[in-house]
């Protein structure tokens, strides 16, 4: 079987689509629908069952995407650290970072540009409610994730940074004169619902189901996104914990930003698809390992 058609073996495997798999590829359906034939007919079975509106692995496919995703995952690695050493640690970092976030690690990229001058780092903007698939692909070499990140295939790094948080409220909510809120006030009112494709560990890291006495905190409207979530706070249909970054950065017509005076603090950690890490990547982790945590608001110490 050749290299690129175990690529499209591994895709179709992880996407479950002809025309998303082709997308990531850059190569047209009917090359992955002919490359799948092809290794159907070599093994002598079917790998995936298909049906008008849905593509599932048989049994024969869920083995054979066991056996080679580990030794696809040596290749591509392999190759990619035969490229960097013949270049020396050149690239782009890729980071997925959430909203202004990426803001507060500008020393940590500043440092790392400083120390490998042929590198760059580019930013681009994950959102809470879909934060690992850029890594699962490869679209992303590092993003800057909350803790704890406890993902099969997803590897938490150092922690970067470290803030408080704050309870965004509608500025007609009952809550809204008052100074500072605690977790206990989360009880009985409204936050809003990630959906439920978001790991339960993940999100009850920064939304608990419940108060730390064992109130119930009952979950409400759907949002995707960060400004939709402030836009139904504003509207008084859901209220939300959010980090301490916000009072720096944002404000939005109609919400109020309460600091929750014992919320545990939120810890930013590089995380990361498990494996050898290239060059240009291990230099990035080890200079933010190196300068640790800063606390928001603070000057980081080398």
């Amino acid at each position: 079987m050749e290299f690129r058609d175990i690529e499209i073996f591994l895709t179709l495997a992880e996407e479950l689509h002809f025309g998303r798999t082709a997308q990531r590829l850059h190569i047209s359906q009917a090359r992955v629908s002919q490359a799948i034939k092809a290794q159907e007919r070599r093994i002598g079975a079917a790998l995936f069952d298909r049906t008008s509106r849905v593509v599932t692995l048989t049994p024969v496919g869920k083995q054979l995407r066991d056996d080679l995703q580990a030794g696809y995952d040596v290749i591509r690695a392999g190759l990619a650290r035969a490229t960097e050493s013949a270049r020396g640690v050149s690239g782009t970092v890729r980071l997925g970072v959430m909203g202004a976030v990426g803001h507060e690690v500008r020393d940590v990229i500043d440092l790392f540009r400083t120390r490998y001058p042929d590198c760059d780092v580019v930013l681009r903007e994950v959102h809470f409610s879909d934060p690992f698939a850029a890594l699962r692909t490869g679209d992303l070499d590092l993003a800057l994730l909350w803790r704890p990140v406890r993902e099969p295939g997803l590897t938490e790094g150092p922690v970067v940074l470290t803030e408080g948080r704050v309870l965004a409220v509608g500025t007609g909510h009952e809550l809204a004169g008052r100074a500072s809120v605690s977790m206990e006030d989360f009880g009985d009112r409204m936050f809003f619902d990630p959906g439920p494709d978001l790991p339960g560990y993940w999100i009850e890291a920064m939304v608990p189901a419940q108060t730390p006495g064992g109130r119930p905190i009952p979950r409400g409207p759907l949002a995707a996104t960060f400004h939709e979530l402030l836009t139904m706070v504003a509207a008084g249909r859901c209220l939300t914990p959010l980090n301490e970054h916000v009072l720096h950065y944002y404000s939005h017509p109609g919400v109020v930003f309460l600091p929750v005076h014992d919320a545990p603090p939120t810890e930013w950690a590089l995380t990361w698809r498990a494996g050898d890490l290239p060059p240009r990547v291990r230099g990035f982790v080890d200079t933010a390992a190196e300068l640790g945590p800063r606390a928001f608001g603070q000057t980081r110490q080398p």
